[in-house]
């Protein structure tokens, strides 16, 4: 999960939480909410912990390298 898909689940689930006032039969939206806010702080952790220490793009020590197949002479 990524630091928007994260962010998304955050929102998402605030408005549930606090700014929904609909009531659905089977379905309590502040619980669907709150577990949406969960997952999306979780996610969000996760993601921060996982970023640091990958380094990110174009990380100083990382040198692209191309293999070269050599099929034989030209027929």
């Amino acid at each position: 999960m990524g630091l928007g898909v994260s962010m998304f689940l955050i929102a998402v689930g605030a408005i549930l939480t606090w700014a929904v006032n609909t009531e659905v039969s089977g379905l309590d939206i502040t619980v669907v909410g709150v577990i949406l806010l969960i997952v999306g702080i979780v996610g969000l952790v996760l993601s921060m912990i996982f970023w640091s220490s990958w380094g990110g793009f174009a990380g100083g020590t990382r040198r692209r390298t191309t293999t070269q197949v050599d099929d034989g002479p030209p027929v």
